[in-house]
């Protein structure tokens, strides 16, 4: 009996130590992204504190991007040239591969510079995993900061969001509305072979590949566009969306709320094209 219980007594102080490990960890990272991200004192939402940790399973979307249908063949009158695609490379060696055709499709400046990153196609992955769930992982796929800095100004006690701050997201929002969508999706159906495998390092299925990109889509589109003026609260050096509703949505909307509601709707407009273009190949 009082084995069983020192025992008992052993593995609860192991689960303490390792969850206290844990939430110094995470708290290490948290405290290491908002000296680099705040500067500029950006909003970010400060999760409350919970009186209990509970383990819940992520919901893994699950959906079929359905694939180019086969063309119908030529009359016999109409010469054409065949050639068969190239053959794909391994996910460990698809870099220059997957960047020489990206910049076929556009070689915008900005654009280069997102995909000079090495293991692209992992990466792209964890990025749209992240994306599905609301996250930017900017650490994982940098795309171009905001320029200049975080900009309020207050009238009879009351915090305002500057509009000037749009402009801070143009050089990200026309890199990504200057993307030909029907090109982008024909490339994902080419490459898709690679992207489910990196995707099945993280544990997806194609089916869940496919779910989490839609997903993804999705956030971005039901992102809601806020023409009038924005109150802000500030606590500390953090300012907050003073509406309940605008603070409770998802990182990336927020951000997309930041970039203003005209680069809002362009991003929209990009990914209805690009989910039209997934879904009727």
């Amino acid at each position: 009996m009082t084995r069983a219980s020192k025992k008992s007594s052993s593995n609860n102080m192991i689960f303490i130590v390792g969850t206290l490990i844990a939430v110094i960890i995470i708290a290490a990272v948290l405290l290491n992204a908002q000296r680099q991200q705040d500067a500029d004192a950006e909003m970010i939402a400060v999760p409350e504190p919970v009186a209990e940790a509970a383990v819940q399973a992520p919901v893994i979307p699950e959906a079929e991007i359905p694939t180019p249908a086969e063309s119908e063949p030529a009359a016999e009158a109409e010469i054409k040239l065949v050639t068969e695609p190239p053959a794909l490379p391994s996910l460990d060696t698809s870099d220059d591969f997957i960047r020489e055709r990206l910049l076929l499709i556009s070689s915008k400046p900005e654009f280069s510079k997102w995909i000079k990153t090495d293991d692209l196609l992992r990466r792209s992955a964890s990025y749209i995993d992240g994306l599905s769930n609301g996250v930017t992982l900017t650490k994982v796929f940098p795309l171009t900061p905001a320029e200049g800095k975080f900009a309020t100004h207050s009238s009879d006690g009351v915090i305002w969001l500057n509009a000037g701050n749009y402009e801070r997201y143009n050089r990200t929002v026309n890199t990504i509305v200057s993307l030909p969508m029907d090109s982008i999706a024909k490339m994902f159906h080419f490459i898709r072979p690679l992207l489910e495998s990196a995707f099945s390092e993280m544990g997806y299925n194609p089916r869940q590949m496919d779910g989490i990109i839609l997903q993804a889509i999705d956030v971005i589109l039901t992102t809601p566009i806020v023409v009038e003026p924005i109150k802000l609260t500030r606590d500390s050096v953090v300012y907050k969306f003073a509406d309940p509703a605008l603070e409770s949505l998802l990182p990336i909307q927020k951000q997309l709320l930041r970039a203003g509601p005209e680069n809002t709707k362009r991003v929209q407009q990009q990914a209805t094209a690009l989910r039209d273009a997934l879904l009727n190949p």
